[in-house]
């Protein structure tokens, strides 16, 4: 199973067919194949060997498809990183890699030169962006136009197609190891789950290096589809590219869906090619669906759950499912059941499986699960047992297969989409010298879903505003990782009997009218 495979028989079926639009840029299937294969020939010249490495910190762009390929057509692993991401994030990342090659655009160019001075092993940076190319890097349009087109490098089945970092419990990102089989048979089962039919029409609106949006580059690609891409969602520019280039499927996380169905030009913008809506990162709530019903006539409604060392889709729950009466109704409440490809477990402490209707962990098995983590073989032997991996978050299942969350046993919080570990802010929090300690929890947030929270003791006799801490930790992580409240105590914090914060009890308070632990 070669990714490579799936845009040859795209180029092969569908050669004058339109695959990417970006701005005032479009190119045909054959248009597609050829430039990857120069840019494959590119990335060769520049030194990428089998397995190697290459980096793309960049906003939405037409670019990022033929980088997915041409990555692997020359060999290579692709490292989409996360744009949201500090400088000492993407350095981290792009060193644990060990990435020789970045590719960087316009909004990123200025930051790539203090990135490349904390990674000694980075040679090579790429301006793919529109401006004028900046000192020290080479053009993304030169460096194609004078390569030769590389052969097809022949990797597939289970060699690395590419490092995607996640948030670490030990406070440092973890690099995801997802193989051409994963894509390939994830890119089968996402187009036929989502209803991707021949010449389908998705929109890049949500970040194209997220895994949620990866899933559509080769289900999009595997029916000979158009890449529309807009560079980074708002809602103004997402109904806009609906009502030009007239897109059959998209994908929004729920806090994005409910920003169009606030926008003002939703009202007098023509959505009436869009088809299907697909969701995910976290669950909508009911009164949200129900607008967005009679928002979208027209449209029908998929949620995906399942997380990036699943590459990334476990279940689906089903448009026949999104109703709220009849003899379908009921099921919005859960995260669907499992896709086609893979099996689902509810397992105990010692990985047995419970009946259905008993709460425990949810496991999955299939030939998406990831090849492990970069680097973390004791973290790949934790997660992944017999096979199977050890999702972190607790639910049950009801007799009917469908899967319902109940509660997150990895110390995570998602918000709008984005994982953050507990671990990487208290890290960041613990660094400012006023603090003794802290422990970061979700919080419900009716725009984020989870909304980070810092609950913080101080050092005897110090003082610290919450203004000056959020500032602190901006300096050091992500934004979106950031506390959006913080709240200080003098009492010690609730253990377990192996001295562990317990975690739920500080939840509790804020959950207590909840139907489940998480959102």
């Amino acid at each position: 199973m070669q990714l490579t495979s799936i845009l040859r028989r795209a180029a092969q079926v569908n050669p004058t067919g339109i695959a990417t639009i970006c701005k005032d840029r479009q190119h045909s299937w054959s248009q597609t194949l050829t430039r990857v294969q120069k840019l494959a020939g590119a990335l060769q010249a520049l030194g990428m060997g089998p397995g190697d490495r290459v980096a793309l910190l960049s906003l939405n762009s037409d670019r990022y498809v033929e980088y997915y390929f041409a990555v692997v057509w020359g060999g290579g692993a692709m490292m989409p990183m996360n744009v949201r991401w500090a400088p000492a994030e993407c350095a981290y990342a792009l060193n644990d890699a060990g990435a020789e090659i970045l590719l960087v655009d316009d909004a990123f160019a200025p930051a790539a030169e203090a990135i490349r001075a904390e990674v000694p092993g980075l040679k090579t940076l790429v301006f793919c962006g529109d401006g004028d190319t900046p000192d020290g890097m080479l053009n993304y349009e030169d460096i194609l136009a004078a390569a030769d087109p590389a052969p097809d490098a022949g990797r597939g089945d289970d060699d690395m197609a590419g490092i995607f970092y996640t948030g670490g419990t030990t406070g440092f990102p973890k690099g995801v190891m997802l193989s051409h089989t994963n894509f390939y048979v994830g890119g089968i089962s996402n187009a036929q789950e989502l209803s991707l039919h021949d010449g389908a029409v998705y929109l890049h609106a949500a970040p194209m290096f997220h895994i949620a949006d990866l899933i559509f580059f080769a289900a999009v690609t595997f029916v000979g589809g158009t890449h529309v891409v807009i560079p980074m969602f708002t809602p103004d520019a997402t109904l806009e590219a609906i009502e030009t280039h007239r897109p059959s499927h998209l994908l929004l996380v729920p806090v994005m869906l409910q920003m169009v169905m606030q926008a003002p030009k939703l009202a007098e913008t023509d959505i009436s090619s869009l088809r299907y809506i697909a969701y995910g990162a976290s669950p909508i709530t009911e009164s949200a669906l129900k607008l967005a019903f009679e928002l979208f006539p027209q449209t029908q409604f998929y949620q995906a759950f399942g997380q990036t060392e699943l590459s990334p889709v476990a279940t689906f729950l089903g448009t026949e499912y999104h109703v709220l009466e009849g003899p379908k109704a009921g099921k919005l409440r859960s995260a669907g059941r499992a896709t086609k490809i893979v099996e689902i477990r509810i397992v105990d402490e010692n990985h047995t499986e419970l009946p259905q209707g008993e709460i425990g962990q949810i496991a999955v098995k299939g030939p998406i699960t990831m090849l492990g983590y970069w680097n973390k073989p004791d973290v790949t032997s934790e997660t992944i047992i017999d096979g199977w991996v050890m999702t972190g978050d607790a639910g049950y299942m009801d007799d009917e297969g469908f899967i319902f969350l109940m509660d997150r046993l990895k110390d995570m919080v998602i918000s709008g989409g984005e994982n953050v570990y507990s671990a990487e802010v208290e890290n960041a929090i613990g660094q400012h010298p006023s603090v003794a300690t802290s422990a970061v929890i979700g919080i419900p947030s009716d725009q984020w879903g989870e909304s980070v929270h810092a609950i913080v003791i101080l050092k005897p006799d110090m003082t610290l505003s919450e203004d000056e801490l959020k500032a602190h930790c901006h300096t050091l992580i992500a934004g979106y990782k950031c506390p959006r409240s913080v709240e200080f105590r003098t009492d010690p914090f609730p253990l377990s009997g192996a001295n562990k914060v317990l975690k739920t009890e500080l939840r509790k308070p804020f959950w207590a009218d909840r139907d489940r632990q998480i959102s």
